[in-house]
């Protein structure tokens, strides 16, 4: 029985007569670290807000000070979840649109610090081509056009076959049909 205490309390952190000891003091802050421009980085609740994937803690950690390159995925993670649920809730449509208006403005400054950690090579950034087709839908299709002409402008590429281009192609016929 007495091992039984002995575990217990070492486990729960209480002992037999169920008062609770605080090992606050005795744990040290558990610290994380992320590779930045080939250095380890000790991580911020920006990064923890964007790998979270959880929207409220993301728009939380909007107003933070960070690097580049983590504001740079706050701002795409952002854009990712509010655009997966925009048809579902205006608010998140609403939201979408003003943190894609709001990543392409900061994009110019994000831009060399992101091709610098990743060895010269700018990622897929998903933002450009999920605004433009919200634009798109909105029957937004000039500002569409110039989004996707920002994202050429900047080397970036969509992942479809024709790119941006494509991209810009399909939009002037949508708004053609849409004008007819």
């Amino acid at each position: 029985m007495q091992m039984f205490e002995k575990l217990k309390k070492m486990f729960l952190g209480h002992s037999s007569n169920n008062v609770i000891e605080s090992k606050a003091e005795s744990v040290p802050k558990q610290v994380r670290y992320t590779m930045r421009t080939g250095e380890p980085v000790e991580t911020d609740a920006v990064f923890d807000a964007w790998t979270s994937g959880d929207l409220a803690h993301m728009q939380g950690a909007l107003a933070e000070k960070t690097n580049l390159v983590d504001r740079h995925f706050l701002l795409m993670s952002l854009v990712d979840q509010s655009y997966k649920h925009r048809k579902d809730d205006p608010e998140l449509e609403k939201l979408c649109a003003e943190i894609s208006e709001q990543h392409i403005q900061e994009f110019p400054e994000i831009k060399p610090a992101l091709a610098k950690s990743l060895d010269g090579i700018l990622p897929r950034v998903t933002t450009f081509q999920k605004y433009s087709t919200l634009l798109t839908e909105q029957n937004n299709f000039d500002r569409a056009i110039e989004v996707c002409e920002v994202a050429i402008s900047h080397g970036l590429y969509d992942g479809t076959k024709g790119g941006f281009e494509g991209r810009i192609e399909r939009i002037r016929r949508k708004a053609e049909k849409h004008r007819a």
